[in-house]
């Protein structure tokens, strides 16, 4: 049947397709499959952060190369850590990493670090060598010759192992913590050494601060010269050296090494000390005292610094500021900056009893007599076999008794000569030779 009217006429011819809408769609698919094929597989996909380019171990290790080179020492360790945490499995980053941390007084990272190569190879005879010059820097002793032994069990033949060992027992040795035999053994260990590594620093620094602690400074002198020169930017050389030649009387050139170990490293406070007592026994307290309190100013808390500039404005004449240092040196308390301060226990130790009676002596001839007592029983019953404390002490109570106080406690500059600053003959503090050790 035929609907009349109908919109829908199923007779009627479809029109043809315009051949420019052919082209048109065809060129949009082209487009679209080589967008597909070359764009998409090169493009990050959104909100997803694009990776940072991470610089190679290698550039770091370089870097800290050269900042050794330099003498950059705190520069160095930051390029050798950044290189660990670039390639965290180098064993001989962790290796170089720890000699420097001992180089700069840091035992503890040190330690950490030699540790870490020896879990990475626990049969590398240097991380073992590295690893008890770090511990026994600590002054753990024991624990340090077996780790040397361990390192020499694996490696005979290694001369920094001999070095280290012999380091830390004139470590020992200086500690007051050696047995009969820790000098033989450190001698016998520097001797190898020289043996196995003669052309390395370490061989050489190590024969030089045994020769020191064994009086032989000229010699000493000598090995701190070839060790600077196999590597010229050790601060801790310099200080060796200039010891070394203030012990020789040379103390122009001992203020040179002083001053060159500072430059190295300028957070040293021993340095600024080792200065500040060599011009001490030149008599040139103004300087004396700058140098005492640069040392203080960087290391707050060494109650050796005190003792120290105590002894130079005890020099100069001025009495109030010398009691002032001699108090915290012996009585400990808050110091520079609220830094806590240990005293010094008396002993028969280092000169200990040298800082006692100048205390003590400032107080009787000042009047302070009932602190002067008191320094007077120390003396008496903590170290009674030490004729000059023992003489002072008695000079003490004699002041005391007689009240012959002959000293105001008034500070004056310390460019200013105090008469009378020297004792006189029938004063037993003569008898206190201070000199520079």
């Amino acid at each position: 049947m035929y609907l009349k009217g109908s919109s829908y006429n199923y007779s009627s011819k479809r029109r043809r397709s315009s051949p420019i809408r052919v082209l048109i769609l065809l060129a949009l698919v082209a487009a679209g499959l080589y967008y597909a094929v070359n764009i998409v597989p090169n493009t990050n996909p959104l909100f997803i952060p694009t990776s940072t380019p991470t610089t190679a171990p290698e550039a770091y290790l370089n870097d800290a190369a050269t900042y050794y080179s330099e003498g950059r020492i705190s520069r160095a360790i930051e390029s050798y850590q950044k290189a660990i945490n670039s390639d965290p499995k180098n064993i001989n980053t962790y290796i170089a990493l720890a000699k420097l941390l001992v180089f700069n007084g840091s035992y503890a990272e040190a330690l950490t670090n030699a540790e870490n190569a020896i879990l990475l190879n626990p049969n590398n005879a240097e991380a073992h060598a590295v690893r008890g010059w770090a511990i026994g820097m600590q002054g753990n002793y024991l624990d340090a010759q077996t780790a040397f032994n361990r390192a020499k069990e694996l490696n005979p033949n290694l001369a920094l192992a001999y070095a280290y060992q012999t380091e830390v027992l004139v470590e020992q040795i200086n500690a007051g913590e050696d047995r009969l035999d820790t000098l033989t053994q450190a001698t016998e260990n520097s001797r190898q050494a020289i043996s196995l590594g003669n052309t390395l620093m370490e061989t050489h620094r190590a024969r030089g601060l045994l020769l020191e602690i064994t009086g032989n400074y000229e010699e000493a002198v000598t090995e701190f010269q070839i060790a600077i020169a196999i590597n010229p930017n050790i601060a801790d050389l310099y200080l060796a050296l200039g010891r070394a030649y203030r012990a020789n009387g040379m103390d122009t050139e001992a203020i040179t090494a002083f001053e060159r170990a500072s430059t190295l490293n300028p957070y040293d406070p021993w340095a600024p000390y080792y200065i500040s007592r060599t011009y001490a026994s030149n008599g040139e307290y103004t300087k004396a005292i700058q140098q005492g309190e640069d040392a203080i100013e960087l290391d707050p808390t060494e109650t050796q610094f005190y003792w120290n500039l105590g002894t130079q404005y005890y020099r100069s004449g001025d009495y109030v500021k010398a009691l002032e240092y001699f108090r915290i040196s012996i009585q400990g308390g808050i110091g520079k900056d609220g830094a806590v301060v240990r005293g010094i226990p008396l002993s028969y130790d280092n000169r200990v009893p040298e800082l006692y009676y100048m205390y003590g002596l400032i107080l009787a001839r000042s009047g302070q007599c009932q602190e002067a007592a008191e320094v007077v029983r120390l003396l008496t019953q903590g170290v009674p076999d030490d004729t000059t404390a023992i003489l002072n002490a008695e000079y003490m109570t004699e002041v005391c008794k007689e009240g012959d106080f002959d000293i105001i406690l008034v500070s004056v500059p310390t460019e200013t000569p105090v008469p009378g600053e020297e004792p006189g003959e029938d004063e037993p503090m003569i008898q206190n030779n201070y000199k520079d050790d």
